[in-house]
């Protein structure tokens, strides 16, 4: 099988009960979480271990949910095309630290996150 064009890069957790869901997967799967200071506030770095990183995001959800990333050559294009193929725009492209992520939902489909880094 060839390797995808847009790799999950990146897999985050969304829950309203932050210290409930780490102390569950730090026990059940040994993944450990490390609080992170950024600008815009804290992150939890969870580590899945090998090629994928991860995080803890505590917000306002009815349900807790898993949001994975893809890598996207170009964030603007890609969101632009989503919209232009029928998805919702939950978060417009915006830049943090290490790239630019965005939010889409199409109408087929679950949640997902796009990803554009800095570093390419």
């Amino acid at each position: 099988m060839r390797a995808p064009h847009s790799p999950v890069v990146h897999l985050e957790l969304h829950t309203s009960d932050l210290d409930r869901a780490c102390d569950f997967y730090a026990r059940a799967l040994g993944w450990r979480t490390e609080r992170l200071s950024l600008d815009s506030g804290s992150y939890l770095a969870l580590g899945l271990g090998r090629e994928i990183e991860g995080g803890v995001v505590e917000c306002r959800t009815s349900r807790p949910l898993w949001l994975p990333y893809v890598e996207v050559a170009d964030l603007a294009v890609t969101t632009e095309r989503a919209r232009e193929l029928g998805a919702d725009v939950l978060l417009e492209p915006r830049e943090g630290p290490a790239g630019w992520r965005g939010v889409i939902a199409p109408q087929a489909g679950g949640e997902l996150g796009l990803w554009q880094s800095k570093t390419r």
